[in-house]
């Protein structure tokens, strides 16, 4: 699924190694998204990009993130990876 992103860089957005290693165990584009409990990293499956959003390189993988959201990280980290998943 190829998408532009209004800042080609991710808009200077930081991801953390752990972030790294759990896109690419899980071998899926991930988008951060809102939930109840703040900001969440989930597979595009659950929640698809919109074409507004920034896209930021994780080796293979894409992480999308809404230009709304962006605007309040800097850095996505482990604190956003749902640990409900890794029981799936």
């Amino acid at each position: 699924m190829e998408r532009s992103s209004p800042l080609p860089d991710g808009g200077g957005i930081q991801v953390t190694d752990e972030v790294r290693r759990y896109v690419a165990h899980r071998r899926h584009d991930m988008r951060v998204c809102t939930s109840c409990g703040g900001a969440i990293l989930l597979p595009i499956s659950i929640h698809p990009p919109k074409p507004s959003d920034l896209r930021i390189r994780v080796g293979d993988w894409t992480v999308y993130v809404s230009r709304f959201q962006a605007r309040y990280h800097t850095t996505i980290h482990g604190g956003m990876i749902p640990r409900f998943l890794d029981r799936f």
